[in-house]
């Protein structure tokens, strides 16, 4: 089967999500009365609550008895390009990947299609390009109507110039079935009864289901020895069993413990790690210590006022100038709906 491998680049509300269930009605994922709820790979609860992607998700799409999965930087076409479209970008473009550029929600009263057109190319420049980068095909969209055009005046039906872009423009993956398994490891996951789950792209070889397996980290140390007791493939929104996969496949695998992103899982045999980019450092830290002041420890015991259990202001007992206490004065509750009451010395 002939494979492409994307991601979809695009900043908070851009509709990378819409555009994806209208990529998947228009394939034939969905059966003609399935019911499919809108922005379908949204699943997490907090994400249908507000209404933004903030996992990352995979999935596939069949079309004309081919499989894809694609790189697609979209950009709004009122808001242009965003801060977090630069950051991501700016990787894809550092490992030499060339895009695809969706200029989506044209639709919209304040679209500026060509003007958004002139920031991505200076996007693009300031982010050290290189001339093939620059040289970039793009489409004109609108992810909620299902249609995309290479032309802002041509006529608007479907989804079939991006699909047919997605097909000239990507490569297959670079892939040699032939040598020993392995795969990166890019995305981690947690399910209650597989437990750790690591989605990755093969490289080489073919996975099987219970084949043994080891896990190299970036430096190339072993990290664990295990068995793969799971092997899951991305068909349309389901993540489905299967008891083997090629290399140039996009699958998510159970079975090792301490693996996490960026590590390289692989056949026994296999002593080079593949290279990965770390992850980024947090941009914000934060120090939570002891409280080392001078005035640590020394906590104030005078007080000018307390409230009793009863709701009543109570003053502390005052000494007069002679030494004798003086009694407290009766004081009226500030608090609503509290009876009046004495302050007892």
């Amino acid at each position: 089967m002939d494979i492409r491998n994307i991601a979809i680049i695009a900043h908070v509300d851009h509709g990378k999500t819409t555009l994806v269930d209208q990529l998947l009605r228009q394939s034939g994922t969905f059966r003609a009365n399935q019911q499919v709820a809108e922005r379908a790979l949204d699943s997490n609860e907090l994400e249908r609550e507000r209404g933004i992607t903030i996992l990352a998700k995979c999935t596939s799409v069949e079309w004309r008895a081919k499989d894809h999965a694609v790189r697609i930087n979209m950009v709004d076409a009122a808001d242009g390009p965003m801060p977090q479209t630069k950051f991501v970008v700016g990787k894809a473009l550092r490992r030499g990947l060339k895009p695809i550029v969706v200029i989506n929600k044209v639709d919209r009263p304040d679209a500026r299609p060509e003007a958004v057109h002139n920031e991505i190319f200076d996007l693009f420049a300031l982010l050290d390009a290189n001339e093939a980068q620059l040289d970039f095909p793009t489409l004109f969209a609108s992810g909620r109507e299902g249609w995309a055009v290479t032309e802002l005046d041509g006529a608007r039906r479907d989804l079939a110039p991006l699909f047919e872009l997605i097909v000239a423009h990507v490569r297959p993956p670079e892939a040699d079935p032939d040598a020993p398994f392995s795969m990166l490891a890019t995305t981690l996951d947690y399910d209650p009864y597989l437990g750790r789950v690591l989605t990755g792209l093969i490289h080489s070889g073919i996975a099987r289901i219970n084949m043994p397996v080891k896990s190299l980290a970036r430096d190339g140390k072993v990290i664990e020895q295990a068995r793969l007791t799971k092997l899951l493939a991305y068909r349309g929104l389901d993540r489905r069993p299967i008891e083997e996969a090629q290399a140039g496949d996009i699958i998510a695998v159970a079975g090792l413990g301490a693996t996490t992103v960026a590590d390289t899982i692989c056949a026994p045999e296999v002593t080079t790690a593949i290279h990965a980019d770390p992850i980024d450092p947090p941009t914000l830290a934060m120090t939570f210590s002891v409280n080392d002041s001078p005035l640590a420890g020394r906590d104030g015991s005078k007080l000018t006022r307390a409230l009793s259990p009863s709701g009543c202001i109570v003053k502390p007992r005052a000494m007069s100038r002679s030494g004798c206490a003086k009694t407290p004065r009766r004081t009226r509750s500030r608090s609503p709906g509290a009876a009046n009451c004495s302050s007892a010395s």
